[in-house]
């Protein structure tokens, strides 16, 4: 078994090999990484073939051009205790548990929402949400639509337009949330019945996710 400062050096050794890797399979030119970076083209070139020992005045800027994590872009190995420790909040009555730490355009969510959260309150608000229910009955109100979505179905839509989900009213509901503002989206379908009217849209404070920053 290796000693922690050979593990550190072989990890170190890997890294010019591994940034060509991420270079090349992106397509992006050495010209275009420096100007991305403003690191010089040789210097780059020297980091890839090992010749310049990496530092993160140098890798910090590459991580954020790849737009990768800097352990994964170093390929560092697991440190520590290696679980991720998820703290539920309590939001408008609903248990949700962010499933991304880490900021950025996407975030993930495990939401458990209570029977009682059955009476529809629709909001509007930018963005991209894809829903797909792990137990219960999810009852999603979308514009003039009304849809009942079980175990294992998924829906998806555009946030701009009024929208609201909760329980049926037969019992809590199970779900994990992906929104974004300009998330891809999962192309899926869903059952629906035409809602007979309306409920006028309100501000985004229905949203039984955390306000984001």
């Amino acid at each position: 078994m290796d000693t922690p400062s050979e593990a550190i050096a072989r990890t170190l050794d890997g890294v010019g090999p591994r940034l060509r890797r991420i270079r090349e399979g992106r397509g992006v030119t050495l010209a275009a990484l420096a100007a991305a970076t403003g690191i010089s083209t040789s210097t780059l070139s020297r980091l890839e073939s090992g010749r310049r020992r990496p530092g993160l005045a140098l890798l910090l800027p590459l991580a954020q051009a790849h737009g990768i994590p800097l352990d994964e872009l170093v390929g560092a190995p697991e440190v520590g205790d290696p679980r991720v420790r998820l703290r539920p909040r309590t939001v408008h009555g609903n248990t949700v548990v962010p499933l991304t730490r880490r900021p950025g355009p996407q975030a993930a969510y495990k939401m458990v929402l209570p029977r009682d959260r059955d009476t529809p309150r629709p909001c509007a608000h930018e963005g991209h949400e894809w829903l797909y229910v792990l137990s219960g009955r999810l009852r999603l109100v979308l514009g003039d639509h009304d849809l009942v979505l079980a175990a294992g179905e998924a829906a998806e839509f555009d946030t701009r337009l009024p929208h609201w989900f909760g329980s049926t009213g037969d019992g809590p509901v199970e779900i994990l949330s992906l929104f974004g503002r300009q998330g891809e989206r999962v192309h899926v379908r869903a059952r629906s019945r035409r809602r007979p009217d309306r409920a006028a849209p309100e501000r985004r404070a229905s949203d039984p996710r955390p306000a984001r920053p």
